[in-house]
């Protein structure tokens, strides 16, 4: 079967809820209100998109490209960006939900999220060199063998994780917000 490129398109409040969606490919388009709730959109290729109000929740992505894709006021519930293609893999994130959402192993260098909340979000052995989380909630989120190098934590909140088991070398954290690398200590400051 023949991959059918979108160029340019703008598609606005299209419904894709539960539908199957294989082999295309859609490059400089953007998405506003459409809904991919648990929809199959695997073997597909995006490049330079915006994803405006969509919701994908529970969204399957095998084997999906995700380059340079920017995702605004979205709601991306238990999404597994791991078995996204790893060539040129990069996302963006604006005042979007990514709670439960998966990105294990992914290279994900100068990715920023900006107003989002991150709740119980797995970053495994994820290198976020040099990204930034601006005002963001990272409650119950892991960072486990990660590589947190220059990751800029000032203005975000409820991060707590192990430092001993990451990189985070040149990481910024705010005085406040330090407190929940100590939390293995289990020490009272006050």
């Amino acid at each position: 079967m023949e991959t059918k490129l979108h160029e340019g398109k703008v598609f606005e409040a299209v419904n894709y809820s539960e539908k199957e969606l294989a082999k295309l490919e859609f490059d400089q388009c953007e998405f506003i209100k459409c809904d991919f709730t648990k929809s199959n959109i695997s073997n597909n290729e995006f490049t330079d998109c915006t994803f405006k109000n969509c919701n994908f929740s529970l969204t399957k992505l095998n084997n999906t490209g995700l380059r340079n894709c920017k995702f605004i006021n979205c709601k991306v519930l238990g999404v597994d960006f791991t078995v996204c293609k790893d060539f040129l893999f990069s996302v963006n994130f604006q005042a979007t939900i990514l709670d439960y959402s998966s990105f294990i192993q992914k290279k994900m260098k100068k990715t920023t999220f900006i107003d989002c909340s991150l709740k119980d979000v797995n970053f495994e052995q994820t290198d976020l060199s040099n990204s930034v989380f601006t005002n963001c909630n990272l409650e119950n989120t892991i960072f486990r063998n990660s590589i947190l190098e220059k990751v800029d934590f000032l203005t975000s909140y409820n991060y707590s994780f192990d430092p001993e088991l990451n990189k985070i070398k040149g990481a910024k954290f705010s005085q406040a917000g330090a407190i929940g690398l100590l939390a293995k200590y289990g020490i009272n400051i006050e």
